[in-house]
């Protein structure tokens, strides 16, 4: 039987390791696949790291669409990023009716319901585990191992610059510019981090976990993203002294009303399995009926991490690319025509618990307003924690952990009381999740 064809668009760190992992393991790859699997072609602005990395028999190429458009290539394996160049080769691939493997999150998230209708009319397949938690086979697990469970809820640690960051604060007691300025310096954060400590990042790789459990199209313009620049160190050893720990959670929770979904700070109990993921490791946590709570755990991101991911996919297409389209597994989960319109929810009708940290005048009263305001909206305290003023200053610090509440009334609470004359400056909040 011929071998597979494969072209290679991008030679960096992830299609480096791809060029790598297929090389060195390509006599177990073929006993798995049924077919010898082979980089034919491969497209890079700077060609020179080929020769590096084994591809010394292999065609090469500056423009990527020479690969897009040759008639021997099987499956074009996209590795270049961003979501523009992406969309229109990916799409020109399909049009020509190639099988396609991406591990660009971006693209999926904001233009992967384009892209699934026309693999779907073409009959090919788009493979894209590679797109979330690096070599964690977290997509595989949800189309397929966990297909007889109807998904209640997801939680993840998904973007490794930010819990690596946290993780410093926490263990250190150091500042986020900080530990950010040592991310950038080990290559775990970009020159220009926004992605990353921004949310956005997590926000695409939510966005197709989401739509994955729960049967709905990619909706990436609908998930509430916060960062995790206005975390404190302040804040994260108050957590710690309240049995929390400070994670950059991206959630998605089925609720009678829609969908939640959602990428925040979040104090999670220290006690919890994923509360305890540190340093740039991944994590995700999902919770089925039948089965309960599930978690995976691995590496997020790096060259054989990720190629891990890029190749099980290649394998994936490779020995399903005979199979009628009808029975192969959709690429979200459910059929095409299956998917459901729910309505992703607007954070203010979220319920969540929450984290409140203020400054407050050290004099009596000042309490009885605060409870006083999250009283007449329905706000119930679970704890509370107050720091005595240091000698020569005025102002305590108050921290109140709240029982769960609707996030509209939350925000109408805080505004009164920062209106207060007794308190000095915002009040911090952060979200709670016990995710039991």
């Amino acid at each position: 039987m011929e071998p597979v064809k494969v072209g290679l668009l991008g030679l960096g760190t992830v299609g480096g390791g791809t060029a790598t992992v297929l090389r060195r393991n390509a006599q177990e790859i073929a006993r798995r696949a049924g077919r010898e699997i082979v980089i034919d072609y491969a497209a890079a602005l700077d060609t020179s790291r080929a020769a590096g990395l084994g591809l010394t028999n292999v065609r090469l190429t500056n423009n990527v669409m020479d690969i897009v458009q040759d008639p021997a290539i099987d499956i074009v394996v996209e590795l270049i990023g961003g979501y523009t160049v992406a969309r229109d080769m990916v799409m020109r691939a399909i049009a020509n009716g190639k099988h396609v493997v991406t591990a660009n999150k971006a693209l999926i998230a904001l233009h992967g319901n384009e892209i699934f209708a026309a693999a779907q009319a073409k009959g090919v397949m788009i493979a894209f585990e590679a797109a979330v938690a690096g070599g964690i086979p977290v997509i595989k697990a949800l189309r397929e191992g966990l297909a007889a469970n109807r998904i209640e809820w997801l939680s993840g640690i998904i973007n490794g610059t930010s819990n690596f960051i946290l993780t410093e604060m926490r263990d250190h007691g150091r500042s986020f510019d900080d530990v950010l300025a040592e991310a950038q310096r080990r290559g775990y954060a970009e020159a220009d981090p926004t992605f990353d400590v921004g949310g956005i990042d997590a926000a695409h790789k939510l966005t197709i976990l989401s739509s994955i459990a729960f049967g709905i199209p990619l909706q990436f313009n609908k998930t509430y993203i916060e960062g995790i620049t206005r975390i404190s160190a302040e804040d994260v050893a108050y957590a710690s002294k309240l049995g929390y720990r400070i994670k950059h959670l991206g959630m998605a929770r089925r609720t009678d009303k829609g969908i939640e979904q959602r990428v925040h700070p979040t104090l999670i109990p220290e006690r919890r399995l994923i509360a305890n993921v540190d340093g740039v490791m991944n994590a995700v946590l999902v919770k089925g009926d039948a089965v309960g709570p599930t978690l995976f755990y691995g590496a997020g991101a790096g060259s054989e991490p990720t190629a891990s991911a890029v190749v099980a996919d290649i394998i994936d297409v490779v020995r399903t690319m005979t199979t009628d389209p009808t029975y192969r597994v959709p690429h979200l989960a459910f059929q095409a025509g299956q998917l459901v319109d729910t309505p992703i929810l607007p954070i203010e009708e979220v319920e969540t618990s929450f984290y409140l940290r203020m400054q407050a005048e050290d004099r009596p009263g000042v309490l009885a307003e605060v409870t006083k305001i999250l009283g007449d909206r329905e706000i119930s305290i679970e704890a509370f924690l107050q720091q005595e003023p240091k000698a020569n200053e005025s102002q305590a610090t108050i921290i109140m952990l709240t029982h769960k509440v609707r996030e509209g009334n939350m925000n109408e609470a805080i505004q009164a009381i920062e209106r207060l004359d007794s308190i000095c400056g915002e009040v911090t909040r952060i979200r709670m999740e016990t995710l039991g």
